[in-house]
């Protein structure tokens, strides 16, 4: 099966995960393409594959050569974005994108002057959505792409190659991918997710992430006979989030700048609830952000006498570059591979999380690659058939050079 024709598979299955069911997986469409994975990786050979009951899927592809070599990991997950619909996916594919605006349906259109990446996919052919969906390539380009290594590896044993573990994890998108991954059991020397953009992109550096829930306690009572009675949670919650700089929002950011994002906020007069998420790449800056919440808490209680505002911070992942760095074998393994293959590697820093940024932090080494998706998390995502051809081809060749003992 072609790569492009996994993902189309792949992206018709509803998986948006959703952190409200408190379930694991989240969602029962996670568990279906799980399901189908484990019967897609037996039926190719990978005899061990299995889900555990937490969702995750793993497998195994035994070496073929006798000499001890670095046990690799190829990690991508399952669910979609819950900030878009993922339900009924129609994908279709563009050939020879021109670079021009691409109609999705009468009513939506793909502005190149809004995502100016676009132009990275002149010539190239697309996997694009109708305009009512997001498409799903994030991250189930990630997946047809270690489905498609498994499958050409099991096509042609004579191939060389060490151990290969695999892994589908259900719920990356809130946070929640790594939560039950069990590392002693996957026992690989260091892994890869594949959750990225273009192929020649590797990325080392994560935000450090929190999330925060602001709580707020108001007093109702008749409009009427309010003055110097009423205190309105929803006035209170708008006087926190004035308290929070405006400069740290996240449509005011880009590369290193971190943000508090406000992605909730629900209420009444007599009680309010917020919810946003904390980032940045500097640890110490991270701290700072985190220490206004508690601030902007302090002086509302001060300033209405009471204790109306309770902030709760729970911390998600940290950047995973603290010890990445550490590890400089398997950063030239991904930067030698890349050239090798022709292109320029290029190191990003993300934006973003990865399961890979918990993964790191539970003693498997994880740094993340490309799919050749972009503009993810909505109606105008897409997927580049040639970069997922090309990931493919660089995760052979990276499999290539540990077997072969290359002073990558």
């Amino acid at each position: 099966m072609k790569v492009e024709e996994r993902l189309i598979q792949y992206c018709k299955m509803a998986t948006a995960s959703d952190p409200r069911t408190k379930t694991v997986p989240s969602t029962p469409g996670q568990t279906a393409l799980a399901q189908l994975l484990v019967e897609q990786l037996k039926a190719l050979g990978v005899t061990d594959a299995h889900r555990d009951e937490f969702g995750v899927v793993y497998g195994t592809i035994a070496a073929n050569v006798d000499k001890k070599t670095d046990v690799i990991g190829l990690i991508a997950h399952m669910d979609t974005s819950p900030e878009f619909s993922g339900e009924q996916v129609k994908p279709r594919i563009l050939r020879e994108y021109d670079g021009k605006d691409i109609e999705l349906n009468p009513e939506v259109t793909l502005q190149v002057s809004e995502f100016p990446g676009m132009q990275r996919f002149i010539g190239k052919d697309l996997i694009v959505t109708d305009g009512t969906t997001l498409l799903g390539a994030d991250d189930k380009a990630g997946i047809a792409e270690i489905m498609t290594v498994v499958e050409y590896l099991f096509e042609h044993p004579e191939v060389p190659h060490g151990t290969i573990k695999i892994a589908f994890t259900p719920d990356e998108e809130i946070g929640e991918g790594a939560d039950h991954f069990d590392v002693a059991k996957f026992h690989a020397d260091y892994a890869f997710t594949l959750d990225g953009g273009a192929p020649e992109e590797y990325c080392l550096e994560t935000f450090n992430a929190a999330t925060a829930v602001v709580k707020i306690t108001g007093k109702s009572i008749h409009p009427g006979s309010a003055k110097n009675v009423m205190i309105n949670a929803l006035n209170v919650a708008m006087e926190f989030h004035q308290c929070l700089p405006v400069q740290q929002r996240p449509e005011y950011t880009e590369g290193f700048e971190g943000f508090n994002h406000l992605h909730e906020l629900t209420g009444a007069t007599e009680s309010a609830r917020m919810e946003y998420i904390i980032r940045n790449h500097d640890a110490t800056q991270f701290e700072r952000q985190i220490a206004l919440f508690d601030q902007a808490a302090q002086f509302l209680n001060a300033k209405y006498g009471q204790p109306l505002v309770r902030v709760s911070i729970e911390r998600s992942y940290r950047n995973m570059k603290e010890i990445l760095i550490q590890h400089p074998k398997i950063i030239e393994l991904m930067r030698s591979s890349i050239e090798e293959l022709g292109m320029t590697p290029r190191s990003s820093s993300a934006r973003g999380g990865t399961d890979g940024s918990r993964l790191t932090f539970m003693g498997l080494p994880c740094p993340n690659l490309g799919t050749g998706g972009a503009n993810c998390h909505g109606r105008y995502e897409v997927a580049c058939i040639q970069e997922m051809e090309m990931m493919v081809q660089l995760l052979l060749k990276m499999i290539e050079k540990i077997v072969h003992g290359a002073h990558f």
